[in-house]
C-alpha cells in the first residue's frame, strides 16, 4: 500500500463509506488504522461467542400500527412452528416505538399502552416460555430515531438498564441519534457499564453506524457494533453495505462482531437469487443473522434461504473467523473462511449482470496440503471434489458458495527444505493473502515486491501481515526451523509486529518487538515431535497499520540424516549442487563442460580416489538431519590447471561458517580442514574466487569424510 493511502486511511471521516472505493464493479478495500480485537478483548459477559441470531421488526413495520404486542408474539410462535428456533435462531427483538414519548413522574420509561396493553415484562415472559430470548431498542441519546422522539438513553443509563433487567430483557440494540455531540465512546460505554451492573447478561448491541470506527473501540464494551448505516432491500444498498463491512475482517471474533445490518430476506425488493447471496456474504462476515421480514407469513423461498443450515453453520462456526477477500476484478468477488475443522468456505459472488464464470484455487483461499479436497454446495447441496481448482457458472447477481474440506494430507516434508516451496495446511492473513517469496502488498496475489529486510533482500520466504496464522502439516518427523524475521522495509512509514513459533500450538520462540528500523532478527525453534508447524504474525500492540512481516529464507528440517558411521561425501545424495562451470563432478576432478569430462583427482601430486570436483564459485549442500558429528577434508586447486587457479573454500553449517581454508592457489599443496557439525541440519561447502576472477578455478573437495552418530 503506499503511503498516500495510508496517509489517507488515517485522515477517513465518520462516514464508513470511504472504505470501499467502488469503480468498475471492482471493490478495493482499505486497510483500517487500528488494533483488531481478540478472543480476550470482547465485552466480558460470555455472550455472542458465535454471532448473534434472531429477528428484529423495523425492516418490515418500522413503527407502523402492525408494530404491536401481538405481532411480537406471533412472531415467537412462527419461530417453533416455523422451526427457526431449531436451526438457531434465538432472539425476538422489538425497535423503535415501543414506548410513550414521555417517561413517567420517577423518570421511568412506559411501554405504550395501546401497543403493549400487557406490557414489556408480559411479552418478554412470552417469548422465554417458548425457550427464546427477548430484546428491545433504546438510543444513546436524548431521544430515539423515530420522529416522533420517543425517549432515549442519554443520562439514564442505570436507571434504564435495571428497568430492561427487571422486565426479562435479553438483548439492547442501542442507536445513536439525538446524542448532542457527546463522544461515542463515552456514551456508549456508560451503557455497557450500567448493564453489566445489573448482573443480567444482556447482549450489546452498538448502533454507532460506523461513524467513529467502532470496530476500533466497542470491542471490551459491546457483543457487536454497526460498521454501517442502515440497510435497504434492494440490491444496491445490500452490496455497498458488504463491500464496507468486508474491510473490518481482523476485528470481529467470538463475543464481538463486526454487524452490517440485519436481513432483508423476504421483504420483496431483491429477488431469491439476490437474497441467497445476501445470506451468503452475511455468513461468509460471520455478521449477526437478524430476520427482518415478517414470518407469520413467509415464502417458501424465503424460509428455505433462512433455515438452510449449511449457511448458518457457517456463521457460526466455532472458529470465528470473519471471511476475507481473496480476490476482486471486474464485479467477480471471492471470499473465504477459515473454519474450525480446518477447512474453508469459499463464496463466488457476481456482481455483474450476466452469468460469469468465477475461478479460484486451494492456495488462494489459504488451505493446502491435502491430496483431494471435498467440496459441497451449500445451496445445492451437490458435492464433488478437487485437487486445487475451483471454479463455478454463477448467475447475475449470484454467489455460489462451497465448504472445502481437505483430505488425506500428503506425506510430511523431508530433508532439507524451504518454506515457502512446501504445501501449508492453512493460511490466514490480516490483509491480502500470504505471499511465497514476495513480500505482502495488501490486496492483489503477486502484487508485493522481493523480500527484504533492513537492506538485506532474499529470495525465498513468506511475506505476510498482521495478524497472520500458517500452519505446516510435519507428522512428527522435523527437527528445527531457522528463519530470519522482520518487518519488511516496503514499510517505510512504520510498522510493528511480534513474531511466534508454535509447536502442536506450544510456543516454542518469539523474537519479541520487532520494528521497520530493526535488522533481522534469526530464530531457531525445536521441532522434534511436533505434528504441526505454527507461524503467527500479531501487531505490536498499536494497530496493524504497514504490520508488512517477512519470514525470510526459512528452511525446515525434516526425517534423519545419513546412518551412523563413517561417509565419503560423494558417496551420499546432495540437496543441491550449483556450480562456476560445468556439473559438479563426484569423484573426478571439474572439466568444466560435459559430466566425467575431468581428469582424477589430483592435489600438488597426490591422488584421490574420493571427492568432489567443482568450479568457483560453486556451493554444495547436504541435509543432515541433526545425526552427524565431523566433517573433514583435504582441498586445493586440481593439478589439471597447473599453477594457476585461486579460490577459497568454506564450510558452513547452519548457515554459520564453521571453517575456512583461506586462499589456496595451484601452487599450493592441500589444505586440511574440517568442521564440528553436532546437531546440525545443514551442510553447505562452497567456493569462492580469491578476488582475481574465476579462471582456472578447478577447486577439490579431496577425500571428504562425513561422521553421523
Amino acid at each position: 500500500m503506499t503511503a498516500e493511502l495510508h496517509n489517507f486511511r488515517q485522515h477517513l471521516t465518520a462516514t464508513l463509506t470511504t472504505l470501499a472505493l467502488l469503480a468498475g464493479g471492482v471493490t478495493v478495500a482499505v486497510e483500517v488504522a487500528s488494533a483488531p480485537v481478540s478472543a480476550a478483548a470482547a465485552a466480558d459477559n460470555g455472550l455472542a461467542r458465535t454471532p448473534q441470531m434472531g429477528f428484529n421488526n423495523w425492516n418490515s413495520t418500522h413503527c407502523r400500527a402492525e408494530f404491536n404486542e401481538a405481532m411480537v408474539e406471533g412472531i415467537a410462535d412462527a419461530f417453533i412452528s416455523r422451526g427457526l428456533k431449531d436451526v438457531g435462531y434465538t432472539y425476538v427483538n422489538i425497535d423503535d416505538c415501543w414506548a410513550l414519548p414521555n417517561r413517567d413522574a420517577s423518570g421511568n420509561l412506559v411501554p405504550d399502552p395501546v401497543r403493549f396493553p400487557h406490557g414489556i415484562k408480559a411479552v418478554a415472559d412470552y417469548v422465554h416460555a417458548k425457550g427464546l430470548k427477548f430484546g428491545l431498542y433504546s438510543s444513546a441519546g436524548t431521544k430515539t430515531c423515530d420522529t416522533q422522539g420517543f425517549p432515549g438513553g442519554l443520562g439514564h443509563e442505570q436507571q434504564d438498564a435495571n428497568l430492561w433487567a427487571s422486565w426479562g430483557v435479553d438483548y439492547l440494540k442501542y442507536d445513536n441519534c439525538n446524542n448532542n455531540g457527546v463522544d461515542a465512546k463515552q456514551r456508549y460505554r456508560a451503557m455497557g457499564d450500567a448493564l453489566k451492573a445489573t448482573g443480567r447478561p444482556i447482549l450489546y448491541s452498538i448502533c454507532e453506524w460506523g461513524s467513529n470506527q467502532p470496530w476500533t473501540w466497542a470491542s471490551g464494551t459491546g457483543n457487536s457494533w454497526r460498521t454501517t448505516g442502515d440497510i435497504s432491500d434492494s440490491w444496491s444498498s445490500m452490496i455497498n453495505i458488504a463491500h464496507q463491512n468486508q474491510p473490518l475482517a481482523p476485528y470481529a471474533g467470538p463475543g464481538g462482531w463486526n454487524d452490517p445490518d440485519m436481513l432483508e430476506v423476504g421483504n420483496g425488493g431483491m429477488t431469491d437469487t439476490e437474497y441467497r447471496t445476501h445470506f451468503s456474504l452475511w455468513s461468509q462476515m460471520a455478521a449477526p443473522l437478524l430476520i427482518g421480514s415478517d414470518l407469520r407469513a413467509p415464502s417458501a423461498a424465503t424460509l428455505a434461504i433462512l433455515k438452510n443450515t449449511d449457511v448458518i453453520a457457517v456463521d457460526q462456526d466455532p472458529l470465528g473467523r470473519q471471511g476475507t477477500v481473496v480476490s476482486s476484478s471486474g464485479g467477480l468477488v471471492v471470499m473465504s473462511k477459515p473454519l474450525a475443522d480446518g477447512g474453508r468456505s469459499v463464496t463466488l459472488t457476481n456482481e455483474t449482470t450476466s452469468t460469469r464464470t468465477i475461478a479460484t484455487t486451494v492456495d488462494a483461499l489459504g488451505i493446502g496440503g491435502a491430496s483431494s479436497y471435498a467440496l459441497k454446495d451449500l445451496w445445492s447441496r451437490a458435492t464433488s471434489s478437487t485437487t486445487g481448482a475451483i471454479s463455478a457458472s454463477v448467475p447475475a447477481h449470484g454467489t455460489v458458495m462451497y465448504r472445502v474440506t481437505p483430505g488425506t494430507p500428503v506425506p510430511p516434508p523431508t530433508g532439507l527444505d524451504q518454506l515457502s516451496d512446501l504445501p501449508w495446511t492453512s493460511a490466514v492473513n490480516g490483509w491480502g493473502p500470504v505471499e511465497r517469496d514476495r513480500s505482502n502488498g495488501e490486496q492483489a496475489a503477486g502484487d508485493g515486491r522481493t523480500l527484504t529486510l533492513n537492506g538485506t533482500t532474499y529470495t525465498k520466504g513468506l511475506g505476510t501481515h498482521a495478524a497472520s496464522d500458517i500452519t505446516y502439516y510435519l507428522g512428527g518427523g522435523c527437527q528445527s526451523l531457522n528463519v530470519d524475521v522482520g518487518v519488511d522495509d516496503e514499510s517505510t512509514a512504520g510498522g510493528s509486529v511480534v513474531f511466534r513459533i508454535y509447536r502442536d500450538d506450544t510456543l516454542v520462540t518469539d523474537s519479541g518487538l520487532r520494528t521497520a528500523s530493526d535488522p533481522p532478527r534469526h530464530l531457531s525453534a525445536d521441532l522434534r515431535g511436533g505434528g504441526k508447524l505454527r507461524l503467527v504474525v500479531s501487531d505490536g500492540g498499536d494497530g496493524i497499520t504497514y504490520d508488512h512481516a517477512d519470514w525470510a529464507n526459512p528452511q525446515l528440517a525434516c526425517g534423519r540424516g545419513p546412518s551412523a558411521g563413517t561417509h565419503a561425501l560423494s558417496d551420499l545424495a546432495w540437496t543441491s549442487a550449483a556450480n562456476g562451470w560445468g556439473p559438479v563432478e563426484r569423484d573426478r576432478a571439474n572439466g568444466e563442460q560435459a559430466a566425467g569430462d575431468g581428469a582424477p583427482l589430483t592435489l600438488n601430486g597426490t591422488a584421490y580416489t574420493k571427492g568432489l570436483g567443482t568450479h568457483a564459485a560453486s556451493v554444495v549442500t547436504y541435509y543432515l538431519g541433526g545425526s552427524c558429528t565431523a566433517f573433514k577434508a583435504n582441498v586445493g586447486v586440481d593439478d589439471e590447471v597447473g599453477a594457476k587457479g585461486s579460490v577459497v573454500f568454506q564450510v558452513y553449517r547452519d548457515g554459520a561458517l564453521a571453517a575456512d581454508s583461506g586462499k589456496v592457489t595451484g601452487a599450493d599443496a592441500a589444505k586440511a580442514v574440517s568442521a564440528d557439525v553436532s546437531g546440525a541440519s545443514e551442510l553447505k561447502l562452497v567456493v569462492t574466487d580469491s578476488g582475481d576472477g574465476v579462471d582456472y578455478d578447478h577447486a577439490d573437495w579431496g577425500a571428504p569424510q562425513l561422521t553421523c552418530a
